[in-house]
C-alpha cells in the first residue's frame, strides 16, 4: 500500500505514504479510493482527512510511472479527484509542507482545504510542456480568481501558502493552521466541526467570473507569445485557463484534456519531459550506490584568482563555504577579490543579494599567497593555465601540503586527468571538476572520473555539486571529456563549411535559428579563438592525421582572438559585444579559398544545422560506446546545461531520435561524400549504425 488507514474517533485518516513526495503512483491511487470506499462504509466515520507523511503532502505524479502503463491506469486521476467529490462524509485536505502538481489538482477537489504555514503550492506541468491535466485549470480559477490562478499556471513557479492565504476573497485554504507541528489535531477538529453540514461544497460548482475576462486574457496571450515562442504550452494553458471562465466545468474540463492530450505529443514537450529525467538520472552513477560514504568538505581552497578561478570560488562562498583563494603575485590576488567584490556588488545593486550576506560571503573569502595556508582545506580546485607542465607543478605542491583525505581537484577543460593524479602519490584523492565559464552562472560541471578516483569521492563531489546548485554530470578520461571532445568536431564542420562557401555570420545565424544560443563562430569570439588555437596546436603532434579548416589559424595569426582583442572572426567596438562582420575576416576566407583551389558553392541553413548537430550526434555516439559518459541523457544534460543547445530540442542525443537515427545515418553517408570534408570522420559510430538499423533511439 501506498497509502495508510487509521481511524482517530469518527475520522479517517488516508495518509499518502510513497516516498520522497508520495508521488501519485497506481497503488497511491488505489490506496485513495479504497480508503475513501472504507471510510463511507464505516457507520461510527463522519469525516475524511487526506493528508501526507514525511516531507510532502503530495510532489504530483509519481517520475518512476512516466511513460509506462502504470501511468494511465485506473483509477488515474480524474477518476481518484472523482470518487473525493462523490464521497457521502465531507473530505478534508490537510497540506503540508510541499503540494505540486497533481497533489494540488487533489486538494481542489476536496471539499475542504487546512493548509500548515509555509507550504510550497504550485502547478509546474508547463515547465514539462505540459498543462495541468486533472482539473487545475478549471478549479484554481474558481478559487483564487482568473489573473492569479493563470500566472500560477502559466509561469509553473512555487508560492509560499501565506500569500496565497492573504489574497482576498480566496477561497483555496478554508483554514491556516498555526504550525506544521499542529495541522493534523487543527484539520481534525475542523472536519469534526463541518461534518454535519450539507451539501458538501465542489469547487467545480462555484463560478469563475473577471470583469474584462476577454481583455485579460488577449492580454495574457500577448505576454506568453513574447516570451514563449519555441514552447506552446504557455499559450495553451492560457486556453485552457480560458474556458473557466467561458463556459460549465464539464465543458472546460474536456477543452482541458482535449489541449493536455495535444501537448503531450508534441516535441517540445518530450524533450521537456527527457530534460526531467535526464538531469535527475545525471546524479545516478551505475557503480556507486546512493549510501556510499562521503567525505566532509568544510573549507574549500582555489588555486588561480583569475576569471575561472574567482567564479569558482563564488559557488561555494554562496553556499556558506569557507574559500581560501591562492595566487603567485599580489597584484593578481587583488585583481580576483576586487572582481568577485565587483560582481556581487551589482548583485546587490540590482536587489538580487542583500547588503549583509554580501558581506558575509565575502567575510567567508581568505587571499593568500602560501600553499601553506591550503593545509586544512577538505577539497582544493586548481584553476591555472591549461598546460600539463604547469598542473604538474600545482599539483606537486598541493602533494607536498594537502591534509591526508583532502581531495585535490583540477578545472582542466581537456587535459589527462591520470597523467594529473600521476603528479602526486595519493591518486586516488584527484579528480577533475570541470566548470564552465562563467564559473558562477553555468549550471554545468563535469566530473571527470580518473582510473583510481574511488566511488567516495565521485559521491562527495556530486553531493557538493548540489549544494552550490550545479548539474554534475560524470565523464570518463578522454581528451575534452565529453563536452569539449565533441565541440572540437562541431568547430571542425564550422571550419570546413567556411572553406566551401559560407561566411561566419550564415553559420552562426543559422544555428542560432535552429535554437542554439549563440553559433560557433561568436562563442569562438567569446571563449578566445586562441585556445582552439593552442589545441590545434596538439592536435599537430599528437594526431598529425586531424583534418581542419586552415581559417581558424589564419585568423589567430593575425591576432584576432576574440572579444578580448576587440577583434576576431567579427570586429567588436569598445566596451561593446555586439558582433559586427568582418570585411577583413571575409576576404581572407575567399583568399584561402582560392589558395585552396576551392569554388564557393551555396550552402543551405538546412544542410547547415545537420552537419553542425550530426556532427555531435556521431561523436556522442563514440563516447557512449568508449564508456566515456554513462547514458546518452548525460550527454544531453552537457550540451543543454554548457553549451547553449536549444532545450526545446531535448540535447543532441534526444534530437537525433526526434528526427530518427535512420534519417540521421543517411545524412551522415551523404557528408562523406563531399571531398572537401573528413570522410572518415562521417562513417556512422558502430552504436549509432546498429540503432539505426534496428530502429531504435539512443534512449
Amino acid at each position: 500500500m501506498s497509502a495508510d488507514y487509521q481511524k482517530d474517533g469518527q475520522i479517517a485518516v488516508i495518509t499518502l505514504n510513497n516516498p520522497p513526495v508520495n508521488g501519485l503512483g497506481l497503488a497511491t491511487r488505489r490506496a485513495v479510493v479504497e480508503g475513501l470506499n472504507q471510510a463511507n462504509a464505516d457507520a461510527d466515520i463522519t469525516a475524511i482527512i487526506i493528508t501526507g507523511a514525511g516531507k510532502a503532502f503530495s510532489g504530483g505524479a509519481d517520475i518512476t510511472e512516466f511513460g509506462t502503463e502504470r501511468a494511465t491506469q485506473e483509477p488515474h486521476l480524474l477518476s481518484v479527484i472523482r470518487a473525493v467529490e462523490l464521497s457521502g462524509k465531507p473530505v478534508v485536505a490537510a497540506i503540508h509542507s510541499v503540494c505540486m502538481g497533481g497533489g494540488l489538482e487533489l486538494a481542489l477537489g476536496c471539499h475542504y482545504r487546512v493548509v500548515a504555514p509555509g507550504t510550497a503550492v504550485a502547478l509546474p506541468e508547463v515547465k514539462l510542456g505540459l498543462l495541468p491535466g486533472a482539473g487545475g485549470t478549471q478549479r484554481l480559477p474558481r478559487l483564487l480568481g482568473l489573473e492569479t490562478a493563470l500566472n500560477i499556471i502559466v509561469s509553473g513557479e512555487t508560492v509560499q501558502s501565506e500569500m496565497l492565504a492573504a489574497i482576498p476573497g480566496q477561497k483555496l485554504f478554508d483554514l491556516v493552521a498555526a504550525s506544521a507541528e499542529s495541522l493534523r489535531e487543527e484539520a481534525g477538529a475542523f472536519a469534526l466541526k463541518i461534518a454535519a453540514q450539507r451539501p458538501l461544497p465542489l469547487v467545480r460548482d462555484l463560478p469563475c467570473k473577471h470583469p474584462q475576462a476577454e481583455a485579460y486574457l488577449q492580454f495574457a496571450r500577448n505576454m506568453v507569445k513574447g516570451m514563449s515562442k519555441n514552447f506552446p504550452a504557455p499559450a495553451k494553458c492560457v486556453d485552457a485557463v480560458a474556458a473557466s471562465v467561458k463556459g460549465k466545468f464539464d465543458a472546460g474540463m474536456q477543452t482541458e484534456r482535449e489541449l493536455f492530450t495535444q501537448l503531450m505529443f508534441t516535441p517540445e514537450s518530450r524533450a521537456l519531459r527527457h530534460l526531467f529525467m535526464a538531469e535527475r538520472a545525471a546524479s545516478k552513477i551505475a557503480d556507486v550506490p546512493s549510501d556510499t560514504p562521503v567525505r566532509e568538505i568544510r573549507s574549500v581552497g582555489v588555486i588561480g584568482a583569475g576569471t575561472m578561478g574567482g567564479g569558482i570560488a563564488m559557488n561555494f562562498l554562496n553556499a556558506g563555504i569557507p574559500v581560501t583563494i591562492l595566487e603567485t603575485k599580489q597584484e593578481a590576488l587583488d585583481r580576483g577579490q576586487a572582481t568577485i567584490r565587483k560582481n556581487y556588488e551589482a548583485q546587490v545593486k540590482k536587489g538580487k543579494l542583500k547588503q549583509e550576506k554580501y558581506e558575509e560571503r565575502m567575510a567567508l573569502l581568505t587571499p593568500t599567497l602560501s600553499y601553506d595556508d591550503l593545509k586544512h582545506a577538505d577539497l582544493i580546485i586548481e584553476a591555472v593555465f591549461e598546460e600539463l607542465g604547469v598542473k604538474e607543478a600545482v599539483f606537486k605542491q598541493l602533494d607536498a601540503v594537502a591534509k591526508p583525505g583532502a581531495i585535490l581537484a583540477s578545472n582542466t577543460s581537456t587535459l589527462d586527468v591520470d597523467k594529473i593524479a600521476a603528479f602526486t602519490q595519493r591518486p586516488q584523492d584527484v579528480v577533475g571538476m570541470h566548470f564552465f565559464s562563467p564559473a558562477n552562472v553555468m549550471k554545468l560541471l563535469e566530473v571527470v572520473r580518473g582510473k583510481q578516483t574511488p566511488k567516495d569521492v565521485l559521491a562527495t563531489v556530486m553531493k557538493l555539486a548540489k549544494k552550490i546548485k550545479k548539474t554534475a554530470v560524470v565523464s570518463g578520461v578522454c581528451d575534452g571529456f565529453i563536452g569539449n571532445r565533441m565541440i572540437e568536431q562541431y568547430s571542425r564542420q564550422a571550419g570546413f563549411l567556411l572553406d566551401e562557401g559560407a561566411t561566419p555570420q550564415q553559420v552562426d545565424k543559422a544555428i542560432e535559428k535552429f535554437g542554439f544560443a549563440m553559433g560557433p563562430f561568436r562563442m569562438g569570439d567569446l571563449a578566445g579563438n586562441d585556445i582552439g588555437w593552442a589545441i590545434r596546436k596538439r592536435r599537430a603532434v599528437e594526431q598529425p592525421g586531424m583534418k581542419y579548416s586552415a581559417t581558424a589559424d589564419k585568423l589567430c595569426e593575425l591576432g584576432r582572438y576574440g572579444q578580448k582583442t576587440g577583434a576576431g572572426w567579427y570586429d567588436y567596438e569598445a566596451g561593446k559585444r555586439d558582433a559586427i562582420p568582418s570585411e577583413l575576416v571575409n576576404k581572407m576566407i575567399e583568399q584561402h579559398r582560392k589558395d585552396q583551389g576551392i569554388t564557393p558553392r551555396k550552402i543551405s541553413d538546412e544542410e547547415i544545422v545537420q552537419r553542425l548537430v550530426f556532427s555531435l550526434v556521431n561523436e556522442g555516439a563514440h563516447i557512449l560506446e568508449d564508456g566515456i559518459a554513462g547514458k546518452s541523457g548525460d550527454i544531453d544534460m552537457v550540451y543543454l546545461t554548457g553549451y547553449g543547445f536549444p532545450i526545446h530540442r531535448g540535447g543532441p542525443m534526444h534530437y537525433a531520435g526526434e528526427v530518427g537515427l535512420v534519417n540521421v545515418v543517411q545524412a551522415m553517408n551523404r557528408f562523406a561524400q563531399n571531398p572537401h570534408d573528413d570522410a572518415a570522420f562521417w562513417q556512422p559510430a558502430p552504436l549509432l549504425a546498429r540503432l539505426a538499423a534496428e530502429g531504435k533511439s539512443f534512449s
